[in-house]
């Protein structure tokens, strides 16, 4: 089941906190079933605590949220993963002392297509090392792993945080070609990178997040053919987001260095 209009997950309003400091000031996004979105933003720019608060692990004080149809916004994260939904954390966080097989027993099992032989299939390499522990892995090899945990779920819907984050050029290339796969599969994906240019390349729908704040929404072709902010997303550089007569505008805003 999806929520009104074709709608895997949608947040309105999110205000989230980490003790007394303010996080996420009013985080509004939807994720279309069967499509990939995107949420891009620089360095503490609220990317994880969005994904945190969306599967229950920081919960937010304040807002709405709706995952296919249902309202999940003081649910515990394993209430929320039942519903179909997997999560890939920022650091991969496999487990470093079991075997790549041991590794991919410990998702509990819902009834779907994956499967661990299907696994091996989309991971070659995996099969390769299953018996292999997880800390004897290459960034990217861990980097599978911590997807194939998640898809062994089975999920309609899966969050991805940071999943190209330290690997090498080739191995990235390989990691959102296998992203870009998910959508082939039915999945609806909400991916947070840093790497703007190869996830504009991929998704459908691009949010930016400053500060805490949504200040882009719009087509992902669209954003993507603004050389200007694709800079200043990939760049150190602060800045804001001023309003302009841009055909490019999703939230009638633009982003200006500082």
């Amino acid at each position: 089941m999806t929520g009104a209009n074709g709608t895997a997950l949608s947040a309105t309003g999110l205000h989230t906190f980490y003790g007394k400091s303010h996080i996420l000031h009013g985080v509004s996004l939807e994720v279309a079933a069967g499509r990939i979105t995107t949420l891009l933003g620089r360095n503490g720019a609220g990317k994880t605590t969005t994904l945190r608060s969306l599967i229950g692990l920081t919960p937010a004080r304040e807002g709405r949220i709706t995952i296919f149809g249902q309202e999940t916004t003081r649910w515990p994260s394993f209430r929320v993963a039942a519903l179909g939904v997997g999560y890939v954390p920022e650091g991969r966080r496999i487990f470093p002392n079991l075997s790549v097989e041991e590794n991919l027993k410990v998702p509990l099992e819902r009834s779907g297509p994956w499967s661990i032989a299907r696994i091996y299939d989309l991971f070659p390499r995996l099969h390769e090392r299953r018996h292999n522990r997880g800390r004897q892995l290459s960034g990217g090899e861990q980097q599978m792993l911590a997807i194939a945990r998640a898809l062994l779920v089975n999920p309609r819907l899966l969050m991805l945080d940071e999943p190209s984050q330290g690997l090498a050029p080739l191995v990235v290339r390989e990691m959102f070609r296998i992203v870009e796969q998910m959508r082939s599969e039915g999945i609806s994906v909400l991916l947070v990178e840093q790497n703007a240019r190869m996830s504009l390349a991929i998704a459908d729908h691009a949010y930016v997040l400053d500060d805490g704040a949504i200040v882009y929404s719009g087509p992902a072709k669209a954003l993507a053919a603004d050389e200007e902010r694709v800079q200043a997303l990939a760049g150190a550089g602060a800045g804001e987001w001023q309003a302009d007569d841009s055909p490019l505008n999703g939230l009638s805003e633009r982003y200006r260095n500082a």
